[in-house]
Order: C-alpha cells, then structure tokens, then sequence
C-alpha cells in the first residue's frame, strides 16, 4: 500500500498523455477504490502486483527462510540486468529516463513517512526510482480519465436513454453548455437536425465566436441554435462573413446585425446570389420600397427576407385593395411602418380585426386612414387590447369612436401605464376637463404631461401612477 503526493503532477500528465508515452505503458494492475483529502493534499491510495520493491520484503516460509518476491532466480536476474540497464548513462535508448523533467525529486508518503525520490535513491530503506514514479504518476492520471469520463457518462445520462448518443460528442454538448443548453435543448437540436451534433468541436466554437464578434448576445445563442442547429456546419469564410456582408450592404448599422441574426437566423441557409439579393430587388422594383428606406425595413422585420415575399405581397395586397379599398401607395406606407404585414394571416389576422373597427361604427375609410397612420394595429390583441381600450374610450373617457380617426396612437398605448394613470391623475387634481377627456393629454411624454397637463411635479405623478398600479394589480389578484 503507498500514498502518492501529486507533486509536479501537471507536468508529468502532459508527458504521459502523449501517444507515444501512451502507447509506451502496458500496465497490469488493481486499484484499491479508496481515496482520502488529508491536510491539503489529495492522496491516492493504490495496490500494484507488478512492481517487487513495493511488496513486503520480509515474509518468510515455515521453515524461517526468505521468500524472494520474485518467482524463480532467472527472474530476478533479469530484472537485475534491468535495473543495471536503466541506471546505465550509456544506454541511448533509456535517455529519456535520465531527463531532468523526469529528474525532479517528488515526495511520498510510506507509513506515515515521508521519502523523496530522486535518481532511484530514497530513504527509511524504501526504494523508488524515476521509472517507479512515472508508474503511479500514469496510473493517477488513468484514474482522473476514468472519474471523468464516467462522469460524463452519469451526467448525459437522461440524454442517452433518449437519444443514440456517441461519446464523441461530449466535448461539444460540454460547450455548448456554456451557453445554457440543457439536455432537453441538446434533444430538440437531434430531432431538428442529427449532424449538427457531429461538428467538431473546435469548428463549432470558431463559428460561435464569430457570431458573438459580430454584435449576437450570448442569452441568444442558445435560442438560434434551437431555430437553426444548421449554423454550427457553416463556415466562417464561406458563409457567414459573406451573410453578414449582404446584411451591411443594404444600410443596416454593425449594431444591429446581431439582433437580426437572431431574429432570422435561418437567413444563413439562404443563397446570397440565388436567394436574398433577388428578394430585395422585388422588394424594390415590385412592391415599391425606396432603397434607401430598405434598411429599415429589413430592421423591423429580417423574416421578410426569408419568405417567399412575392405571394406574400402579392395577396396582401389584394386583399386590402378589395376590402378596404386601399390604393397602392397605402398598403406601401403599410408596409414600411410594420413590414409584419406580410407575415400576418389573412383570415385569423388581419381580417378579425378590420371586423372590429367595422364594429364599433368606423368607416372602411376610417380604417384605411388608422391602418396607414397606425399598422400595428393589425398586431394587437381583440381581447386583451382593442376591446378594453375601447370600452374606456367610450365609458371613463366620454369620447366618440371617431376621435381615434384623429388620434389613431391611443390604440397603440398601455392602458394600464400611460391611459388610466393620466385620466386618474387628472381627475383626482380636478383638472379634467368637463365632457370628452383630450386624448391629446396622453401623447407627450410623462414630463410635458406633468409640466402641460397637470403643473405638478414628475415624482408626484409617478408615485401616483405606482400605487395605482398596485391597486388595480390587487383587484385582478382577488379575482
């Protein structure tokens, strides 16, 4: 039984992991699982039957003679002629051994005793030689290789009883950990797309880092790759930097190009050539969009260079011309301001909610006209939105539906933190004017509102607004 002291233990794994040195150890030999943190120093107790000079020298027979460690007398010779071998400076072929990197004394601890070895001398009559310290030092470092991979193996365990996983993966899943991708993540990206588990993984973190360089955020890293697992395959030179470059070309800032990338990451899959350059042409030439103003766009809505935006436009376009009437020129107004147009549908999107301003007594030129000054109107919700802003309009704020022909932007605010607070404020000063509350009161910001509206103080009214807030956040809870 021996206690090893890993000193200079670094530097002899670095040697021993060597292929060379690897394929140099062909040891035989049982380990005794017990390991003890004793005073600072990891040890690592171990049994071997392949090395005589660590077993007890002093067993003897019944008859009282010394019993040899060794099985014959030929047998000793010849380890005699091996030790006289590896201590002989003459011998070229066991220089290595004499190296000063394999020189350094290193200590042990032997029942209780601490010995240093250093060219085969030692003391307490304990003999180790450098080749004896390079032995435990390797069976140490088999050992550590061994705790590691089974603790891999223990901790992508769920994922392997789902998946036909291959232990060469370890060291990219181990990567991509870092971005917070669990096993239900790593799941996803098999079933969407197998090799991309495959990817070297040197390659994937070139790609990643390029990625990051170009302005995405590591929080979105883990969400493009569940989008587009595909990314870790494409090449920097050949695909990404030449992406990035088209997204340039067309007038959007350095620091926006992360954000797009992901909002559209799938947009690497598309050709430059024969896919993104021809979208941006119809988007010009067929639907209208200034070149200038095509940045822009782009900004508000990347998915418009992923979809196929000529039947897209096409029975948008349609469809507004005949519903509404809608000139070109409008539904290109549309368009600019809210390019998610595009992607809404007609028949669960667009259509239920021109159905509600029908419905509350607008005009189809009424609708035009709040479609044009306000397209995100289209994205709102019926129930959560539309229709509780409009019963307040009617019933707190004494207003017709045909003030929002001219003030179409009170669709678009909060109700709970601009609407309400504003109204509530004014009346609890008594400044509410009598009849129809001015919608113009909630366009400015909270300072003019409070230096215009109300002639008080920013703070007064933000306090105001918070326990409102609560108020009505206790209200809802109760129910």
């Amino acid at each position: 039984m021996a206690a090893l002291s890993l000193h200079n233990f670094n530097h002899l794994v670095s040697i021993l992991s060597s292929p060379s040195s690897s394929s140099f150890w062909n040891l035989s030999f049982s380990f005794k699982n017990e390991v003890r943190f004793k005073k600072g120093k990891f040890l690592v107790f171990l049994s071997t039957h392949s090395n005589p000079k660590i077993l007890k020298s002093n067993k003897k027979s019944r008859f009282g003679q010394r019993i040899t460690s060794y099985d014959t007398d030929e047998e000793q010779e010849e380890d005699e002629d091996e030790e006289f071998d590896d201590n002989d400076d003459g011998m070229a072929g066991d220089d290595w051994l004499m190296n000063d990197d394999f020189a350094q004394p290193h200590e042990y601890v032997v029942n209780g005793k601490k010995i240093k070895s250093h060219k085969g001398s030692g003391k307490e009559g304990i003999h180790v030689n450098p080749s004896q310290d390079l032995t435990i030092s390797f069976i140490c470092f088999l050992l550590l290789q061994l705790v590691s991979k089974t603790s891999r193996e223990n901790r992508y365990q769920r994922l392997s009883d789902e998946i036909d996983l291959d232990e060469k993966w370890f060291p990219l899943l181990d990567y991509l950990s870092t971005f917070g991708l669990k096993d239900t993540h790593f799941i996803q990206m098999y079933e969407r797309h197998m090799p991309s588990l495959q990817i070297n993984v040197c390659s994937a973190q070139e790609r990643l880092d390029y990625l990051l360089s170009v302005g995405v955020k590591q929080r979105d890293v883990r969400r493009i790759l569940l989008r587009q697992p595909q990314i870790l395959e494409y090449t920097v030179e050949n695909n990404l930097k030449s992406h990035v470059a088209f997204l340039m070309s067309l007038g959007i800032p350095s620091s926006r190009i992360g954000q797009i990338i992901a909002c559209a990451p799938s947009l690497f899959s598309y050709s430059v050539e024969n896919s993104l350059k021809p979208t941006v042409r119809y988007l010009i030439e067929e639907v209208g969009i200034n070149e200038h103003d095509l940045g822009k766009v782009v900004q508000l809505s990347p998915q418009i260079l992923v979809q196929r935006i000529d039947i897209s436009w096409n029975t948008r376009y349609m469809f507004l011309s005949k519903e509404l009437g809608a000139p070109r020129d409008s539904i290109v107004k549309m368009v600019k301001k809210h390019p998610q147009l595009l992607h809404y549908s007609i028949d669960d999107g667009l259509l239920p909610r021109i159905n509600f301003l029908r419905s509350i007594g607008m005009r189809n030129s009424d609708i035009l006209k709040v479609l044009t000054s306000l397209t995100q109107v289209l994205s709102l919700s019926l129930e959560d939105n539309l229709k509780p802003k409009y019963l307040y309009l009617i019933n707190e704020l004494n207003n017709e539906v045909h003030s929002l022909t001219k003030y179409p932007m009170y669709l678009s605010l909060s109700l709970d933190q601009r609407i309400r607070p504003r109204h509530r404020f004014l009346v609890s000063l008594k400044k509410a004017p009598k009849g129809p509350f001015p919608l113009g009161s909630l366009v400015p910001s909270d300072e003019c509102f409070c230096q215009q509206w109300a002639g008080t103080s920013l703070d007064k009214y933000l306090a105001f607004r918070q326990r409102l807030l609560l108020k009505e956040f206790a209200k809802k809870y109760e129910k």
